[in-house]
């Protein structure tokens, strides 16, 4: 058998939902056994902290949320290991207090602000967003956080700014997975300014009325709902202003799968698998993928004579 390097792994071949389903189906029947022992700390590794919400925002989706237990344990965060599962069983090792974000590059005003007050910006709104995955699972989330245009205002964007880079923590002490040369560190992701600035843009500090557990990505992630799951950084610690467009960690690793923009688009697939169709956590059947995840009314005029399938 060939030896391929942790770059030729496609996420879709690190723990398919399938089996970390039925693995997890024997972990519930395990109880009493050393395993179940060994893991039943999981589900109170992350204390659960009530943050308050100022608004209820009118862009909610109206479906069904996603359980939080498979919120908080079905989780893409590479720095902590490449299965589903390694996020909530080693994420606890990250400290997120004290913690700051600086907001740099093309900016009138730069700043670096502790999380905290980072997050007293803006009363903190409650959106309840679909989540689409390129690998083919989707999840509905009810995220708290404040839009990313409440910040950048912060900073007043020069006229010369494009595009907004997040560069996310990369310790390789409390992040084991950056230790592996998976992804070539810190996690670097990418907006248009028009897009950051998009009202549907968030900054996300806590899900379902708590503070961001860990392997969801605390204390601040980019929740960015009409793209793929992994444009949405995590563990955020700088936001830079720039001109250029910024090569992405996807972008770097296989520019052939991942492209910059990276918009839910069931017409443009996968090198090695279909987009049209998506699975639900929670559901058992398959349902059909839409156009910019279901916010084409809101963004689609972002790309307008835009080629979706060239700009994918």
């Amino acid at each position: 058998m060939p030896i391929r390097s942790p770059r030729d792994i496609a996420p879709s071949e690190i723990t398919p939902l399938e089996v970390f389903e039925r693995r997890r189906d024997f972990l519930r029947t395990a109880s009493g056994t050393a395993l179940g022992i060994a893991l039943q700390p999981l589900s109170t590794a992350f204390a659960a902290e009530k943050l308050s919400v100022g608004v209820k925002s009118p862009l909610s989706t109206q479906e069904t949320q996603t359980a939080y237990k498979d919120v908080t344990s079905y989780n893409n965060f590479y720095e902590f290991g490449t299965d589903k599962s390694d996020p909530a069983q080693h994420a606890h090792t990250l400290k997120t207090r004290p913690w700051t974000v600086s907001v740099e590059g093309l900016v009138k005003q730069p700043k670096t602000f502790a999380i905290d007050d980072l997050i007293k910006l803006a009363p903190l709104e409650e959106r309840i967003y679909r989540m689409r995955c390129v690998e083919g699972w989707s999840m509905v989330i009810p995220w708290l956080g404040l839009p990313l245009a409440t910040l950048l205002k912060q900073v007043e964007p020069l006229g010369s700014a494009k595009y907004v880079e997040f560069i996310s923590a990369a310790d390789p002490k409390t992040m084991p997975g950056v230790n592996s040369r998976l992804l070539d560190w810190p996690y670097v992701e990418g907006l248009r300014l028009d897009e950051a600035q998009h009202p549907l843009t968030l900054l996300a500090v806590g899900l379902y009325g708590e503070v961001l557990p860990n392997q969801n990505g605390a204390p601040m992630r980019l929740v960015v709902p009409w793209k793929y799951g992994f444009k949405g950084g995590k563990s955020i610690v700088r936001i830079r202003l720039v001109d250029n467009e910024p090569r992405t960690a996807w972008m770097k690793s296989a520019p052939r799968e991942y492209g910059f923009y990276s918009n839910v688009n069931p017409a443009v697939d996968h090198p090695r698998w279909s987009q049209a169709t998506e699975r639900r956590i929670g559901e058992f059947l398959k349902r059909k993928t839409l156009p910019f995840n279901g916010y084409a009314d809101q963004v689609a005029q972002l790309y307008a004579g835009m080629d979706m399938k060239k700009y994918f």
